[in-house]
């Protein structure tokens, strides 16, 4: 068996290429602001051939610093489904090689003119293994190797974490994702937008900026007749064409189907002792893995930072370059060049909305003494209670209901989507609506903290024994203006006329409700089309033709459970 230690003197001597990235990396590189100055010129080796696992061709483009002496610099691995153009090249390949790295940027199979067949998730291991095996044989390599990128990005570099080569010394996984099942699906609702997306980045980014541009508008215009279609299997294709991955994603809503196995990635950090550094944003649509991937790291003891901010899955790569750049780079300094100068001194940093600070923590969720519940009342009220013990059992007495149509479906509005959409929006269309319940505190006297993970437990009772309960939290100003903080959606079968009980997670926040303001409890059947529609039949909401509107009737012991916040002057 061939060694997988790095053995210099194996190697032939190096000539690197006096070719310059494209000039349109070299023009977007020139747009960014708060960024450090550059220390090196950057060199760029492109169309280089990596044999994948199979041997299939992995089309591979090299970034390396420009020096009049032989420079050892560590290597940077970035795997990409996206192709390797914009803004990959000047993102990851320019600003990382200017600041001493070698970086190497590759297609995955199946991708920007890589041999094999793309199959979401089956290969990127195997890949992963085979390019450190390339890595190893080249005259530049100096057996140090850190990863980095976002999204999927991300995803092959838990790929490589499963069995991490001795090699690997730091891995940056941003806006990342581990588990393609809760992409796709919460509670097995399918995230129909998140899916619709994601097919189209999957099938287009690769192939340029014009194709995807195209395929875009193209989703755009026909979006609305895509998600009302009935049924909604392969409506997609009159947008996106024939994507066999994404109609197998549609048609199994089940996590325990076989068809997942291997997807979920979440055991790469369980036993993890690769220095991680995790960024997300309190709108990614991923937030909730990276912070269930940061809890599984601390419990494996490994070394690992965690970074937060204002942002959507996008904009934590656009408005939060700055920060996710700097927190990236020092991570890797430390790890990769034993330079831990510019490490921040704590282990946490989150982004607290409401008041708009950053608030630096030992760990997360900071520990909070006192657990609060926000109980509803039926003249839509919302009161404070503190718990000391759990309440027992679903209530009997309806608060209040109200009648989802899945033909007319409750809309989404902002939340961690992937689309422009994303984010803190105004609630105040959406409230207005007779399919949405809103429960009400007084003007807060004082500031509340939330500082951990958000759920809501409800007793509803359906006449029609199917339905999916969708649950938010909101922040109402001084002038009534309705913005949401956090939410989730959970689905409910009930039985008879008596209500039933479910937990809905709704994700985590750090959010200052100041003085003056009031907190909102928003409830409804559902988040169109954010979610699948419910059909009220207890049919599949892929296959489903006929609707049953559905009244969802919220019972007392319903109980919106906020965790506290550590005070702060």
């Amino acid at each position: 068996m061939a060694s997988r230690t790095h053995d210099p003197a194996a190697k032939p001597a190096w000539t690197p290429s006096a070719r310059k990235p494209p000039l349109s990396s070299r023009m977007m590189r020139a747009i960014w602001r708060g960024l450090p100055e550059k220390r090196y010129d950057v060199g760029w080796e492109p169309g280089l051939e990596v044999p994948a696992a199979d041997g299939s061709p992995l089309v591979t483009d090299h970034y390396f610093p420009r020096t009049d002496t032989d420079g050892d610099f560590p290597t940077l691995l970035v795997r990409s489904p996206y192709g390797r153009g914009l803004p990959w090249s000047p993102q990851y390949g320019m600003l990382f090689a200017e600041q001493g790295f070698h970086v190497i940027l590759q297609s995955c199979r199946g991708t920007g003119g890589s041999g094999g067949t793309f199959d979401l998730w089956r290969n990127e291991a195997a890949d992963g293994r085979a390019t450190v095996a390339w890595l190893r044989e080249q005259p530049w390599f100096n057996g140090t190797l850190g990863t980095v990128g976002p999204s999927y990005l991300g995803y092959v570099q838990w790929a490589l974490a499963l069995d991490p080569p001795p090699e690997l010394k730091a891995m940056v996984v941003q806006v990342g994702l581990h588990d393609p099942y809760a992409l796709f699906y919460a509670d097995g609702a399918l995230r129909l937008e998140h899916a619709l997306l994601v097919g189209l980045g999957m099938t287009y980014q690769h192939r340029g900026i014009m194709p995807v541009a195209k395929a875009t508008l193209r989703l755009q215009r026909r979006m609305r007749d895509i998600v009302t279609a009935r049924p909604l299997r392969g409506a997609y294709s009159s947008a996106l064409g024939d994507v066999p991955w994404l109609d197998d994603v549609m048609t199994h809503p089940d996590a325990g189907d076989p068809y997942w196995d291997g997807a979920s990635l979440a055991g790469a950090a369980e036993g993890l002792s690769v220095p991680t550094s995790l960024v997300s944003g309190w709108h990614d649509a991923l937030a909730d893995q990276t912070l269930e991937q940061y809890a599984r790291l601390r419990a494996a003891g490994c070394d690992t930072a965690l970074l937060v901010g204002p942002w959507t899955h996008t904009s934590a790569m656009q408005q939060g370059w700055p920060e996710v750049f700097a927190e990236s780079l020092a991570w890797l300094r430390a790890y990769l060049c034993d330079d831990p100068s510019e490490l921040r001194p704590t282990r946490v940093r989150v982004h607290v909305g409401g008041e708009d600070v950053w608030r630096d923590l030992d760990d997360w969720p900071s520990l909070s003494p006192v657990s609060t519940s926000w109980v509803p009342t039926p003249n839509g009220h919302l009161g404070r209670r503190v718990l000391t013990a759990p309440t027992d059992g679903a209530g009997s007495a309806p608060l209040a209901s109200l009648r989802y149509d899945p033909a007319d479906p409750t809309p989404s509005i902002g939340g961690p989507l992937l689309s422009r959409t994303a984010g803190a929006r105004d609630n105040s269309a959406l409230e207005g609506r007779e399919d949405v319940l809103t429960f009400t505190s007084p003007p807060l006297a004082e500031a509340v903290d939330v500082l951990g993970p958000v759920s809501a437990r409800l007793s509803v009772s359906t006449d029609t024994g199917y339905a999916d309960v969708f649950s938010r939290l909101c922040d109402v100003d001084a002038q009534g203006r309705s913005t949401n903080v956090c939410d989730g959606l959970a689905q409910v079968e009930t039985v008879g006329e008596g209500p039933s009980e479910v937990t809905v997670p709704m994700s985590s926040t750090a959010y200052r409700f100041p003085p003056g303001h009031r907190i909102r409890w928003q409830i409804s059947g559902g988040a169109h089309p954010r979610y699948a529609r419910n059909p009220g039949t207890g049919k599949s909401a892929v296959e489903a033709v006929d609707f049953t509107a559905i009244r969802i009737t919220l019972h007392d012991g319903s109980v919106l459970e906020l965790p506290d916040g550590p005070r702060t002057a």
